[in-house]
């Protein structure tokens, strides 16, 4: 059986073509089996063949080539959902029925009667064990054989995951020694697991799963992606944060990276328990916290600088009314009295966007006793330095950089980014007086594994000239703390 569906599609038409032959020809010429009217196809650009019971794509030597999934193809067998791309025109491999695995056909009569039915307003508990047993009646009646009853269950549970929740990644994201999830296209699956990145040798079966997988995160969270707006940052209920990048942005397809929130890290102590700082350390950090000195945690990427920022807001007293302001909401405080503030990114218009800045800006008008911005990355640096000036003490931020002195340097420009016109004098005295501590936070390597660790902890002690005095109250390369009074 060589019949093949496809949808042929650009930026002005989509069309559903059905061929019943074991080979056709791609291109400009007039006379091909698909025609792409564009100058950047070749007369005769690509083939597509059925072989050993599948078809192939293979490209034919053209000047401008051919993708498969968004990378660049010679020749290769096509799965189903496969996208093919010539020029400006798209091409979406849809096999016959028949050839169709015998499972994937049961799979997706199960998937399309969910689709076509009430049936998800079922109790979870309940779907679950209603679809498991139609999806077994389905696999009985279609004769779909098991090595054993053990890899039937597995099937089951693994479709069920897919139709109903996230596929495999529900076991990374169960996993507590998983920190990190990362999607690189359908094939390319990494996670960081105690510290240690490896691949994984699950894949997703075509790109058509992985969007689908990308939109059952994004739907409930009220968040779209598209070819029109590829980016996208957003935050899981359970704080973890998730980043979605699609081609053309990039070239590689769907690329989705979960970072996931660590509950467990709330307190001095945890970070103490696992070796990330000592007593002496966690003892200077709660009192330069309750002495209400304003601090900004400087670090690298995955430095553990957003965990630090929460285990010492958590070390405010309960009395006080925190703020809290953030892109993705991560900080989980214990205090009662906390109001949590999240930016907004525009919408698909291009609209209603409300950045960390015009928060800050809020802030200031809701009578905190102490401000915590998740991170500053712009102009909204210059005012957390105004409310850090203007009465606001004890106030906690953090930053990228590599170093306390980089911290400084990094503020320094982000308050240029505000655009005021400001000398580089008036601002670095705004620092001086408004920023009172660094910790510097980095990631080391000790046995194969990453250990998140506090290496410096630096007092601003004013200016001399035009250069900011700094000296470092604990400096990890020396041992313990030699100046624990921080006055």
């Amino acid at each position: 059986m060589h019949i093949l569906h496809m949808t042929l599609s650009n930026e002005t038409k989509t069309e559903q073509l059905i061929f019943d032959k074991p080979e056709l020809i791609i291109g400009k010429k007039i006379e091909s089996d698909i025609y792409i009217d564009n100058h950047q196809a070749s007369r005769r650009h690509a083939r597509l063949y059925y072989e050993n019971r599948q078809w192939h794509i293979e490209d034919l030597h053209s000047t401008n080539g051919t993708l498969l999934n968004h990378k660049a193809v010679k020749k290769s067998p096509l799965t189903a959902d496969d996208i093919i791309e010539i020029a400006d025109y798209k091409l979406q491999f849809k096999p016959h029925r028949s050839e169709i695995p015998a499972k994937e056909r049961v799979s997706d009569s199960l998937k399309q009667s969910i689709e076509n039915s009430s049936v998800l307003f079922v109790p979870p508990t309940t779907l679950h064990k209603r679809l498991s047993e139609k999806l077994d009646q389905l696999l009985e009646k279609n004769r779909v054989a098991f090595a054993s009853q053990d890899e039937k269950k597995s099937y089951i549970s693994q479709q069920l995951k897919e139709m109903l929740g996230l596929g495999f990644l529900e076991n990374y994201l169960s996993d507590p020694t998983i920190t990190e999830v990362m999607i690189n296209g359908p094939d390319e699956i990494y996670i960081e697991q105690s510290g240690a990145i490896r691949k994984t040798p699950e894949r997703f079966s075509s790109p058509g799963v992985l969007m689908n997988i990308i939109d059952r995160v994004l739907t409930p969270l009220g968040r779209h992606v598209d070819e029109t707006s590829p980016l996208v940052d957003a935050r899981l209920p359970d704080g973890s944060r998730i980043h979605i990048a699609l081609p053309p942005i990039s070239l590689q397809g769907a690329v989705l990276t979960i970072r996931k929130f660590l509950p467990c890290f709330s307190k001095l102590d945890d970070l103490v328990s696992v070796g990330s700082i000592d007593q002496h350390t966690a003892d200077l950090l709660k009192n330069l916290v309750r002495q209400r000195k304003n601090i900004l945690i400087s670090g690298g990427t995955s430095s553990g600088k957003t965990t630090l920022l929460n285990v010492l807001a958590n070390c405010i007293s309960d009395s006080e009314r925190l703020i809290t302001i953030e892109d993705s909401a991560e900080l989980k405080l214990t205090q009662p009295h906390t109001i949590r503030l999240e930016s907004r990114p525009a919408n698909i218009e291009n609209k209603g966007e409300i950045p960390i800045r015009v928060l800050v800006q809020n802030a200031l008008r809701m009578r905190p006793d102490r401000i915590i911005v998740g991170e500053c990355r712009g102009a909204e640096a210059f005012d957390m330095l105004q409310a850090m000036n203007t009465g606001h003490d004890g106030c906690l931020s953090t930053c990228h950089s590599n170093s306390p002195r980089d911290a400084l340097k990094r503020i320094e420009n982000m308050v240029m980014m505000a655009g005021l016109g400001l000398p580089s004098q008036a601002i670095r005295e705004q620092i001086a007086s408004a920023i009172q501590i660094i910790v510097q936070t980095r990631r080391q390597w000790t046995d194969a594994k990453a250990l998140r660790t506090v290496t410096h902890i630096t007092k601003i002690s004013g200016m001399e000239r035009e250069t900011l005095l700094t000296h470092d109250i604990f400096n990890s390369t020396k041992g313990d703390p030699h100046d624990i009074d921080p006055a």
